[in-house]
């Protein structure tokens, strides 16, 4: 009998699903923090926070870095790392500086992963269609986002010991990934190159990438205000919990997934039509997130979830696909680490919509500048859209051409 052997791009979706488990599993513990040993809110936040400290200067290196030494060599010592950052969290479960210095390391390990292995991934699928490679990086990435909390506040809900025992899966999970991981060959890079790793790709400074790309990027993880604004907004305290938030977050993530297959024949139907749709859906969500504030409902949170969850898939798939056509093919990575960098801005949308709510808006006001804002960035991607684009519904044929084969080491 035959064995079955992983094509070396599901070996790498393994570990980009492994760090991405880490990277949000935290995000349904916050309440259990609160509860088990009296975190403070602006403690919670804090740590929260300080994931994309670590975070995006990792993705704008990392993906330089994987650019110019090769992916594998950049990608492999990360993966090895992100259960060595959740060991701490369970290790220093009562220690804010130790939490913090393991949401760091988390931190630094999801961004060099996410744009690195993306762009491995990439080079890996250069015989496939135009757009396999995103749509791969991004379930991959999505199912790990949604699973990860998901399971962490299940267990945690029914464990004597929530902030140790809801962990040890990652672990686990991570160790499983370095073994598949190991395997797999690294493309080398192209050519030498002596540029800076900490750069900015010049595409990202031209009109395709700033009115195309970049203004729906924060849109991708806009969605965190599903799990980590709207519950907190609601009256009352409801029961479990924590099980509520990580059923929440887990709906939201696990929507973005299931719908990223209709993303991609959306944007094979016409170019941008996901971002596009991603975008609506993202104002439809913050209506319904103000409705359920003003009736004090958690059932609409709930129906809100899953509507932030596809305008999620939506905006991923579509801006991943359009920056793999932008991009420059010695460039791919630190390309698309400025597209992951951007959507971790919407990673801060409850501390901003808390803030303007602060200032005298209210939630439900805070919401309504959220759903504006949303519809402005509609309006100018479509714009461009029909400015930018060659005539007709298919991208120019330089930007699906798939890149030369890297050499394998």
């Amino acid at each position: 009998m035959q064995v079955s052997v992983p094509a070396s791009w599901q070996r790498v979706a393994v570990a980009m699903f492994a760090v991405g488990w880490g990277a949000n599993q935290f995000s349904s513990l916050l309440i259990a923090y609160r509860d088990e040993i009296g975190m403070s809110t602006q403690t919670r936040a804090f740590l929260f926070g300080v994931y994309a400290v670590g975070l995006v200067p990792a993705l704008l290196v990392g993906g330089a870095a994987s650019d110019r030494w090769g992916r594998r060599a950049v990608v492999l010592p990360f993966v090895v790392l992100s259960p060595v950052a959740t060991v701490l969290l369970i290790v220093e479960h009562t220690s804010v500086p130790g939490l913090a210095v393991a949401r760091l390391l988390a931190g630094a390990c999801s961004g060099v992963v996410f744009a690195a292995a993306s762009a491995w991934v990439a080079d890996l699928s250069v015989d496939d269609a135009p757009g396999t490679a995103a749509r791969r990086a991004a379930i991959a990435l999505s199912a790990g986002f949604g699973l990860g909390p998901l399971v962490a506040g299940l267990i945690a809900e029914v464990s004597p010991h929530p902030l140790q025992v809801a962990y040890v899966p990652h672990v686990v999970l991570g160790l499983v990934a370095i073994v598949v991981l190991l395997p797999t060959p690294g493309p080398r890079p192209n050519q030498a190159s002596a540029r800076p790793l900490l750069r900015i790709p010049a595409v990202t400074y031209r009109a395709p990438f700033l009115l195309l790309v970049a203004p729906a990027a924060p849109w991708v993880f806009f969605c965190a205000i599903s799990f980590a604004y709207l519950p907190t907004e609601l009256g009352g305290s409801p029961s479990a919990p924590v099980a509520f938030a990580g059923v929440l977050t887990g709906i939201t993530l696990g929507t973005g997934v299931l719908v990223q297959p209709l993303a991609r024949r959306l944007d094979d139907r016409r170019h941008l039509l996901a971002g596009q749709v991603g975008l609506a859906g993202a104002a439809l969500a913050t209506a319904v997130g103000i409705l359920a504030l003003s009736v004090d409902s958690r059932w609409l949170v709930l129906l809100a979830a899953p509507i932030f969850g596809a305008a999620y898939g939506c905006c991923m798939v579509s801006g991943l696909r359009e920056t793999e056509r932008l991009a420059p093919p010695d460039e791919r990575g630190a390309t698309v680490a400025v597209f992951y960098a951007l959507t971790y801005v919407g990673f801060a949308a409850p501390y901003v919509l808390g803030a303007l709510a602060g200032l005298g808006l209210g939630a439900r006001g805070a919401l309504a500048v959220a759903t504006i804002a949303a519809c402005a960035c509609l309006v100018i991607v479509s714009t461009a859209r029909t400015l930018l684009s060659a005539p007709g519904d298919t991208p120019p044929a330089s930007a699906d051409r798939p890149s030369p084969p890297a050499r394998r080491g």
